[in-house]
């Protein structure tokens, strides 16, 4: 049970961290997952390629695809409107760390 609601949460950290490094440079599934992992969260492709799709069709993310080694790999880099959710989790993050640490 506290594994579930554990994970229902970090979902938004999750989307949080794909906003950001999108906004750093182009990200692709492999690498995020990587990125993700080195952050403690533990999610696996068939959980993160939904993500990055929801937030495509959301319009927070934008998707160029490149031949890399023969194969296509797809690239997802922040939208204007990505830019604006981030910049609002991010105020919502620092008040809401600023409210836990006293």
């Amino acid at each position: 049970m506290e594994e579930k609601v554990l994970r229902k949460l970090f979902l938004g950290f999750i989307h949080i961290h794909i906003l950001h490094h999108a906004k750093e440079h182009p990200v692709f599934g492999l690498w995020m997952l990587e990125e993700l992992k080195e952050h403690g969260y533990q999610i696996s492709a068939g959980t993160l390629y939904p993500i990055l799709h929801s937030m495509e069709e959301d319009g927070l993310l934008e998707k160029e695809e490149q031949k890399v080694d023969g194969k296509i790999r797809k690239y997802y880099s922040i939208t204007a409107k990505g830019e604006l959710v981030l910049n609002e989790a991010r105020a919502k993050a620092y008040e809401l760390f600023k409210e836990i640490n006293e």
